[in-house]
């Protein structure tokens, strides 16, 4: 798992590799100037020696001058290197994403998918960069300010060792508890994400039925259990630091005591005995070793922080898309024929429910094609395994005579143009948005699928025209204005299917009949599939598809299904003027 996101510093490599060494050189002076400052006053200030004064007084310069100058390397260096390791994660991450099929969305969820691109990746961010400085600092400084002690005064040393231990049980026994807590606390973090994205993406909804009190208490709600969730964490870790600064000030006791018998003893047993200078410098080991001690604790705790969104990145980096265009994949499409061949289609693979089932059907390329059926009858779900938005579960989908999953997936899809039910437009101009269809589309062919799609004239009365400003979301225009842009947006592609999922219910009938008129006389040879919930707006298909219950119900045209369905007569007559009689 480390390996993996290892993998994410890159071209940063060089700055993680000389933080820790400046980081080294840094600790290094930082231990030798205790030595230099009991030198200082066992051999200038005792003996009143103004040349070892001054000696010793500029190493002390030197070395707090080198130490700063290394800690601010190592500091620019770790920053670099951190925001350099974020940076390639969340491109790595959102590349990933971006190959994901809609069951691999489905599996994560949009919200918690942000998550792990936002916070997540912001909080392996920080121990990262903790990492490659504390990390090499505090085991450092306790190594060399131990070996440092022990040459001053073994005698000394040795209360160290009898309080190291307490501290090693106290942060194994505090680790375990915070780790459920966070881990727990992350995924809270994830319904967070999820009740704000859904509170913004429906706020008319929430204004129009004045909702605003209700999810402003459901927000407080997983907000609070949020924050009570960390406090827990970090009541428990906060014991971490009373236990630490005992271990310090009982260490500064004993060596106080000790180390002021030793120094009076130093007269009559010289060998055991201990300099003023040495005391000091015993002072200073203390609290250098001690608060390493207290130091890796945290980076122990910044571990243990990280571990759960070290495992969320980790999943996102390692999910394998669900579909995939093969080892010899087929890079043309010949036409826009399709054929159902026996198809059934579950959402998972562990789902019993079937939303389609045993669906045979052919569709001749060129042909313009209704679909009708009740909510809930798989119609959407039909034309989206047409380009392999899901794969299908049983039997074989056709597209120009070859079976979709032995097509490259984007030659298939530019092929395939479609326009969803839930239309998006994209912040940007009106030209933008539709370049989507054709990056390298002419004026004249914007204006001219634009005119298919009965957009053109209501683009020219925007201030600007095609250069008028679209709103995230498409807010400033509306519903009836999206579905066209986005229609004109498909015939942009010049596919050989094109698949409209209820895409004019938000325009009138008479705009909904000049749209169906441009695409017989414009684009005869594309495959049209027209997902509707009017019969008006199929009515003259080539073929009308009845669907009820994930299955074909009845196929034929107008006057056949008047003839044959009664699912097909009942839809018609609840629809035409006086259909009680």
């Amino acid at each position: 798992m480390i390996r993996r996101l290892a993998r994410c510093v890159r071209e940063y490599k060089w700055a993680a590799l000389l933080s820790p060494l400046c980081m080294a050189g840094e600790v290094t002076m930082e231990v030798l100037i205790p030595l230099v400052m009991a030198s200082l006053y066992d051999y200038g200030i005792e003996l009143q020696d103004m040349n070892i004064i001054v000696t010793r007084s500029i190493q002390l310069v030197v070395c707090a001058l080198m130490s700063l100058c290394f800690g601010v390397l190592s500091a620019i260096f770790a920053s670099r290197a951190g925001t350099g390791f974020a940076k390639n994660l969340r491109h790595d991450m959102f590349y990933r994403v971006q190959q994901f099929s809609f069951s691999n969305i489905d599996k994560f969820s949009s919200a918690s998918i942000v998550t792990r691109l936002t916070s997540d990746v912001a909080n392996l961010q920080m121990t990262f960069q903790m990492m490659i400085r504390m990390a090499i600092r505090c085991p450092m400084m306790l190594i060399l300010a131990m070996v440092s002690a022990l040459q001053i005064s073994p005698k000394l040393s040795t209360i160290y060792l009898q309080v190291m231990p307490v501290l090693v049980v106290a942060l194994v026994c505090l680790v375990p508890l915070v780790f459920k807590i966070f881990d727990r606390g992350f995924k809270m973090m994830d319904r967070l994400n999820n009740v704000v994205q859904e509170n913004i993406h429906g706020i008319r909804v929430v204004k129009s039925f004045v909702r605003e009190d209700k999810e402003t208490e459901k927000f407080t709600g997983i907000s609070g259990d949020l924050a009570r969730n960390f406090s827990k964490a970090e009541k428990i870790l906060a014991l971490n630091s009373p236990i630490m600064m005992m271990c310090v000030y009982a260490c500064m006791l004993s060596i106080s005591w000790v180390g002021a018998q030793m120094v009076v003893d130093s007269g009559n047993n010289p060998l055991n005995g201990l300099t003023t200078g040495q005391l000091s410098s015993m002072f200073t080991y203390t609290t250098q070793i001690l608060m390493g001690l207290m130091n890796l604790s945290m980076v122990f705790v910044m571990m243990i922080m990280s571990r759960t969104p070290l495992r969320r990145c980790y999943e996102i980096l390692t999910e394998e898309p669900d579909l995939n265009s093969p080892a010899n994949a087929i890079t043309e499409v010949a036409d826009g024929s399709i054929d159902f061949e026996n198809v059934s289609f579950r959402y998972s693979a562990s789902a019993q429910h079937r939303a389609l089932k045993e669906v045979t059907l052919h569709i001749p390329s060129g042909a313009t094609v209704g679909i009708l059926g009740g909510t809930g009858s798989s119609k959407s779900t039909l034309v989206q395994l047409i380009p392999r938005l899901y794969d299908v579960s049983e039997g074989c989908l056709k597209v120009g005579g070859v079976d979709v999953r032995d097509y490259d997936l984007e030659v298939l899809r530019d092929n395939v143009a479609m326009v969803l039910q839930k239309n998006v437009l994209f912040s940007g101009s009106i030209k933008e948005n539709l370049r989507w269809g054709n990056a390298d589309a002419t004026d004249e062919e914007m204006i001219h699928a634009c005119r298919l799609a009965c957009a053109h004239d209501f683009i020219e009365g925007f201030p600007g025209g095609y250069d008028y400003h679209i709103e995230q979301g498409g807010t400033n225009v509306s519903g009836g204005q999206k579905q066209r842009l986005c229609i004109a947006r498909a015939l942009l592609k010049k596919p050989k299917i094109l698949i409209l999922d209820d895409s004019t219910s938000a325009v009138d009938t008479r705009t909904d009949a000049s749209i169906r008129q441009a695409f017989r006389e414009e684009i005869p040879g594309t495959t049209k599939l027209i997902i509707a919930q009017r019969i008006a707006s199929v009515q003259d298909a080539d073929m009308i598809i009845v669907m009820d219950n994930g299955q074909i119900s009845a196929v034929g045209t107008h006057d056949q299904l008047m003839a044959t369905s009664s699912i097909y007569q009942e839809v018609y007559y609840s629809q035409q003027k006086g259909g009680e009689e």
